[in-house]
């Protein structure tokens, strides 16, 4: 692979910063934000970097120059006039010959490319593009893809929506093939997403990777000063697939979202109390929150797997609204016992993912490279404890949702706590 740095634009909503130099020779911790940028695409074996240029285009030239000092090589698109965020790609035209990474140059971050670009491969898609679920994802834009990660649309910020949406953010960071560039025959003002992107969702060819992996813009003064404080604390490079993580397992219904019997419609969904408080705790604090949870209204016919996504979807929509998130969840649809007239037969069986088997868990952590010794399980019954400490996980019970009492299981939990923030209170001690 190759790489492409978007770096030209003027960085407007930073105009203390910008009017003197350009937004990705912003510092933070000592260094200018590309030069972050480049030592992560070193780390991934990616040395020839091409960075497109335009407002106080010398501060990045002269700092960077070719790179040699840097360990990369560095060469340079510059705009005459603003092109927006792709319109300078048709300098690009018959010159590249292999994958191109592109991030947008105000993006700090830090993971395995070599897990996207397998995707990208795998996937045979023309555009590629990093998702991820953020703390705000209601003003931002929001990407809809399939179960293989076929993006179907993009819902913008600034658009009309549906009231629920799976926490699927554009993180500005992407894989695109030689071909794409060819598209591009003249100075034109585009934007990568609108104009781009959108135009290969259309043909089919854009897919979506999700990851837990640390990418967040800097581009406002929040956004900055959180950035500055996640690579202070060592949480960007520690949340890179490279490493081990670290992470809480949770039950769903009676440990995030309140206990109603069998949940087979998203009315039913309402969040325990301080729930989002809890899960933001963790997402501030690098802990990855993965739902493990048994959800029978498939096999018992109470609900199909449409239902259970919009279900889903308002569950993120509403942690969203309290800048919280969960990383993954892992569904079991089966249950083991037959006879009834209305059940679906083909997931009336015993299988390896229901809880307390360990199925799902083992899934998650081979996706998502997970040190289940410095991780723990959180639910609301006996299931739950047997489940996380057949994977060898910490163990905590509520006592919210069924706290324990349906008691299927003799076991013993690690800790017991009143609900889901006193239970996260309690790991951020261990």
């Amino acid at each position: 692979m190759e790489a492409l740095i978007i770096a030209g634009g003027k960085g407007t909503r930073l105009a203390e910063y910008t009017t003197e130099i350009p937004k990705p020779m912003i510092q933070l911790c000592g260094k200018p934000v590309l030069e972050h940028q480049i030592e992560v695409l070193k780390k991934n074996g990616i040395t020839d970097i091409t960075i497109t240029v335009g407002h106080l285009k010398e501060a990045v030239m002269d700092y960077f120059k070719d790179g040699r000092d840097f360990g990369v090589k560095i060469k340079y698109l510059e705009e005459e006039k603003p092109l927006g965020t792709c319109g300078v790609f048709y300098l690009l035209n018959g010159a590249v010959k292999r994958t191109v990474f592109v991030v947008l140059g105000d993006v700090i971050f830090d993971m395995d490319i070599s897990r996207f670009y397998k995707f990208h491969k795998k996937s045979g898609a023309q555009i590629s593009l990093v998702v991820h679920p953020n703390t705000h994802p209601y003003d931002s834009d929001i990407i809809d893809c399939d179960d293989k990660g076929k993006v179907k649309k993009i819902f913008s910020k600034k658009g009309d929506r549906p009231q629920y949406l799976f926490n699927r953010v554009n993180a500005g960071a992407y894989l695109i093939e030689p071909e794409v560039f060819d598209g591009f025959q003249g100075p034109e003002k585009r934007d990568l997403e609108k104009d781009l992107i959108s135009s290969h969702i259309v043909r089919g060819e854009v897919y979506a990777y999700q990851t837990t992996e640390y990418l967040k813009d800097m581009g406002t003064m929040d956004r900055l000063q959180e950035t500055e404080k996640h690579i202070k604390t060592g949480l960007v490079s520690k949340m890179s697939l490279f490493s081990k993580q670290k992470c809480v397992f949770l039950d769903r219904d009676g440990t995030i979202n309140k206990l109603k019997g069998l949940i087979y419609s998203p009315d039913q969904i309402e969040l325990e109390e301080n729930a989002g408080k809890a899960l933001h705790q963790l997402n501030d604090n690098g802990y990855l929150c993965i739902i493990i949870t048994n959800q029978p209204v498939i096999a018992r016919n109470l609900c199909d797997f449409d239902t259970l996504d919009e279900i889903q979807k308002k569950l993120e929509t509403l942690l969203g609204q309290e800048h919280a998130f969960v990383n993954d969840t892992f569904i079991c649809p089966h249950h083991p016992d037959k006879g009834y007239p209305e059940e679906r037969p083909e997931y009336k069986i015993k299988c390896t993912c229901r809880k307390p088997e360990i199925g799902m868990v083992q899934q998650a952590v081979e996706k998502h490279n997970i040190d289940l010794s410095r991780s723990f399980f959180v639910g609301d019954t006996t299931t739950d404890i047997l489940t996380g400490s057949r994977a060898g996980l910490r163990t905590i019970l509520l006592k919210t949702g069924e706290a324990g009492n349906d008691r299927k299981y003799e076991v013993e939990p690690d800790q017991v706590c009143e609900n889901l923030l006193q239970a996260v209170n309690w790991i951020l001690t261990q």
